[in-house]
């Protein structure tokens, strides 16, 4: 009996399929009296008995020992005949443990070949010729070895580490393809190191590490996606969809995220970690440890309790902002990322980059604005499918599973809160929560939200106070808005016309319409509608704005400090705090008197020598102390700085 399956890697391939059927064959006349036989998988060894179902099963997802040529553990004599080309001569040079992982690895990406049927019998899952094919080229490349007689790397290892290196160090391209053809050269002849980053691309692409190129108009009013793949113009704005030679003005990058999902669940134990919220995750009421702690996520359980019967299913946050990817480069640019943050996990992996889910790159060179909605749809149309469900396989479980995922909440800072929900932060009603409760007040050339005191008890002192500004509060705080009352308020919206076509005329927003400009493209989820919370602050964001507005009050940094001459003149005209009005000079024509909540030159000069000085504790925080500069100025601070420092 020819045995050389046995080393084959490919388990997907026909050859071990049908190897594993001959043991099977073979094995049944050798069971005991309960059905049962030792399993020579990878995982158990010969050292755990199984029905032969699951034997079968264990080999065709684990493998089979590859020093296992002699059956004798199934009642094979001692000595069979089997042919000189055995699995031990057979295997590659260059396949050793880190072709293993690579093999298990582009096991993954092919998603598990087997279904378990109605009579627990394997049946193989027919993949499409061109799909089949693809990972035939990927096994062939991690059997060659990158070179004759190379015993360390096989092609597609070396490809794979050398990207991983250049993403760590944040190669450029150039020296990337530099390095490529020197070490071309310098290989011996013949080798199988590729030339070019774009070879080295394509190959990715292949394991499945690609994404995909979907055209946007240059006014940003649809996609040549689905429908209108096909067409050459924007069926909105009319605008040619190629800047020349089929060259598109934008290209938004698409990361699907069901494929990156089933895959944290091809591992066991990943597969185990998305389970952590609802089986090692400690209740303490009161405490509030984790996103399933909250209310929103107990209320959404409720709602759906099909979706939250299976732990297996993943409840994921929608995160977005603005970045510029030259750096500190003077170039104007806008580049917005759309990330998923699985929350099933543990937080200590929720929040660990490694798992994050990209799954939108918006190009710029300026921000999407109110048409975010555009950039949206392909995962809108993939989270619809999610909802429903996809089939999976749970290595954990060792079984097929409806893998199903919703989006509970969105995270963002406050310009982009706007773009996501459709209500404007700006105006007169910028406030998201109290909506057309808002309270405010224009003063010059702004407008303030000083509503605060509505919200302490009708008898507390400070509502009868005029020194806040000037009149004493008797106004109840601001409605708690439903959900029916907000959906209520999105009927009277207006169809907004995507697009930034300086042609295309304002629409000018109706007083029902309140601040709405569009209802959302989330709402089109079947769930969004009934969350009770759809929408986060970054609160580090906040608190560094909060943060660099108050030092530049204390410290008086020109440009920065709100107390200026605008606001003196505020309390003036509300007719409070007539100390700090200003004064007339003959000379500079007016004189601001001294705050008491100003630093003076002293005290100032105190607190960067304080700020030098502070020593926190390691992991804590950063050395603040490098923020402050020898001229007695803070530059530098991060978020966490800020944090730290309030």
């Amino acid at each position: 009996m020819d045995r050389r399956w046995i080393s084959n890697p490919d388990r997907l391939s026909a050859e071990y399929d049908k190897g594993v059927g001959e043991f099977v064959t073979f094995v049944r006349g050798s069971l005991d009296v309960q059905g049962l036989t030792k399993c020579p998988c990878n995982r158990c060894m010969n050292r755990e008995v199984h029905y032969i179902d699951s034997v079968r099963y264990h080999l065709l997802i684990y493998g089979f020992l590859k020093d296992y040529i002699h059956w004798t553990e199934h009642g094979e004599q001692s000595n069979p005949q089997v042919p000189l080309g055995s699995p031990i001569q057979d295997t590659p040079p260059c396949m050793n443990d880190q072709d293993d992982e690579m093999a298990e690895a582009l096991r993954d990406a092919a998603g598990h070949a087997y279904d378990i049927g109605s009579s627990s019998d394997l049946l193989s899952d027919m993949r499409p010729p061109a799909e089949q094919a693809r990972y035939d080229k990927l096994f062939e490349e991690l059997h060659n070895p990158l070179y004759d007689d190379c015993m360390k790397f096989s092609a597609l290892t070396f490809i794979v580490k050398l990207m991983n290196v250049k993403v760590l160090y944040k190669w450029s391209d150039r020296s990337f393809v530099a390095l490529l053809k020197l070490l071309h050269e310098a290989l011996p002849v013949g080798n199988r190191c590729p030339r070019t980053y774009y070879e080295t691309r394509k190959l990715l692409c292949d394991v499945g590490l690609g994404y995909e190129h979907i055209d946007v108009c240059k006014h940003d009013c649809t996609l040549f996606y689905n429908e209108h793949k096909d067409d050459d113009v924007c069926p909105i704005c009319g605008v040619s969809r190629y800047v020349r030679k089929k060259i598109p003005h934008k290209r938004l990058r698409y990361f699907p995220i069901t494929p990156r999902l089933k895959r944290l669940y091809s591992s066991k134990h990943t597969a185990r970690a998305m389970r952590w919220h609802k089986e090692q995750r400690l209740e303490e009421d009161g405490k509030l440890r984790h996103p399933a702690d909250g209310e929103a996520w107990k209320k959404f359980d409720s709602l759906y309790p099909e979706f939250a019967g299976d732990p297996r299913s993943v409840r994921m946050g929608l995160a977005s902002d603005g970045f510029n990817p030259f750096s500190h480069m003077s170039t104007s640019y806008s580049m917005w990322p759309v990330i998923l943050i699985p929350y099933n996990l543990p937080p200590w992996l929720t929040m660990h980059r490694s798992n994050y889910l990209l799954s939108l790159l918006i190009p710029g060179p300026k921000s999407p604005g109110k048409d975010f909605d555009v950039f949206l749809r392909p995962l809108i149309e993939e989270l619809k499918v999610l909802w429903d469900g996809v089939q999976s396989f749970d290595s954990y479980q060792q079984a097929s599973f409806t893998l199903r995922a919703s989006v509970i909440w969105t995270v963002s800072d406050f310009p982009a809160f706007a773009y996501l929900s459709g209500w404007s932060t700006q105006g007169k009603l910028a406030c998201p929560i109290c909506l057309e409760d808002t309270r405010y007040k224009s003063i010059r050339s702004k407008i303030s939200y000083i509503g605060h005191r509505s919200f302490l008890e009708m008898s507390h002192s400070w509502r009868n106070s005029k020194e806040f500004d000037g009149r004493s509060e008797r106004r109840a705080p601001p409605r708690n808005f439903s959900t029916a009352d907000i959906l209520s308020q999105l009927e009277a919206v207006g169809q907004s016309i995507p697009g930034k076509a300086t042609t295309a005329a304002k629409r000018k927003r109706l007083p029902t319409e309140l601040n709405w400009t569009k209802k959302s493209i989330l709402f089109e989820l079947p769930y969004w509608s009934t969350l009770l919370l759809r929408h986060n602050l970054d609160v580090m964001h906040i608190e560094k704005n909060v943060c660099d507005n108050i030092l530049g009050t204390l410290l008086d940094i020109e440009g920065k400090s709100k107390d200026n001459d605008k606001a003196r003149e505020d309390l003036k005209d509300m007719g409070i705090r007539s100390e700090l009005w200003l004064q007339a000079h003959p000379v500079k024509g007016s004189l601001k008197p001294h705050a008491s909540y100003v630093f003076t030159k002293d005290e100032a000069k105190l607190f960067y020598d304080y700020l030098r000085a502070v020593k926190l504790p390691d992991g804590y925080a950063s050395n603040i102390g490098r923020c402050v500069t020898e001229s007695n100025k803070l530059a530098g601070m991060k978020s966490h700085d800020c944090h730290v420092l309030l």
